[in-house]
């Protein structure tokens, strides 16, 4: 059986996000996609995928292996996938990989971006994931809490209850503050656009949306940036005061893989877009 790996964007928004549930089996993403292979092949196909977003999580290129059996295979599976698809999820590519691919086991690291508005206009509407916060936030103390977070360190403050227990260690390669957003749709200079990007080799359950949090309260003045060794050192998520970000601003971006497994490694890869096209906007207010 020919083993594909298939590259996905989709609006979380609708969706309980990425794993399929136990009843009363709320829409999520994989779902969707099983039921479109099962209608072309006549049979239940399973895939398997880089990560598992959180309900409401989006994804700019979302990663997943499946093997289509041979009799099955179809020249235009890329365009039959999407037509069967409902429009908030879309397979951007569809490639032919070696039967030892392994979507989760060889990704080498994810890059994850959360989109922040801030200040008491709100955003326009063709800004499709953001948090909307209605007073400003602080860039520079953001920046300089971003300092203590990056490296290789213990994040089991920043875990939330319910996910793979074990090792809490990850290496958080880098966390930018990205003024105006990133991508095509690049946000105007005065507008209070925020895009926050992080890259590490994996990450701990909503622990991107912890960060976001925590560096939203710093960005508004209710915690110090110097803090955050002393949470990190604690272990413990009740040692953070901040709420975990909302899941509408996050945006899966990329999982990054050595060449040898068909797609780019982080390094010198190209900038990636935080913005899917469609209008499904869901405004936030934290």
């Amino acid at each position: 059986m020919p083993r594909l790996k298939l590259t996905l964007a989709y609006e979380g928004t609708r969706y309980a996000g990425w794993q399929i549930q136990a009843p009363p089996h709320p829409p999520t993403v994989q779902g969707a996609l099983e039921y479109a292979l099962a209608r072309m092949a006549g049979h239940r196909i399973p895939v398997l995928a880089a990560g598992r977003t959180d309900a409401g999580v989006h994804a700019e290129a979302q990663v997943c292996h499946l093997d289509l059996p041979e009799d099955r295979a179809l020249p235009d599976l890329l365009f039959s996938l999407n037509a069967l698809l409902p429009p908030d999820i879309r397979v951007l590519d569809a490639i032919p990989v070696a039967s030892s691919f392994h979507a989760r086991r060889d990704a080498l690291g994810k890059c994850y971006a959360y989109s922040l508005w801030s200040g008491r206009r709100p955003p326009p509407p063709r800004v499709r994931a953001f948090v909307w916060h209605t007073e400003n936030l602080d860039c520079a103390r953001m920046a300089e809490a971003a300092w203590f977070l990056e490296g290789r360190r213990d994040f089991a403050s920043f875990r939330n209850k319910g996910g793979e227990e074990g090792r809490t260690v990850r290496t958080l390669r880098s966390l930018s503050l990205q003024p105006g957003g990133i991508g095509p749709l690049l946000c105007p200079e005065d507008w209070p656009a925020l895009t926050l990007v992080f890259e590490g080799d994996g990450f701990l359950k909503q622990m991107v949306r912890n960060l976001v949090g925590f560096l939203v309260f710093v960005g508004r003045n209710k915690l110090s940036p110097a803090e955050a060794p002393g949470i990190l050192a604690a272990r413990d998520r009740r040692a953070l005061p901040s709420p975990t970000a909302p899941a509408c601003g996050l945006t899966l971006m990329r999982i990054l893989y050595a060449c040898s497994a068909g797609t780019q490694p982080s390094a010198d890869s190209e900038q990636p877009s935080c913005l899917l096209p469609g209008n499904h906007v869901k405004a936030c207010v934290m």
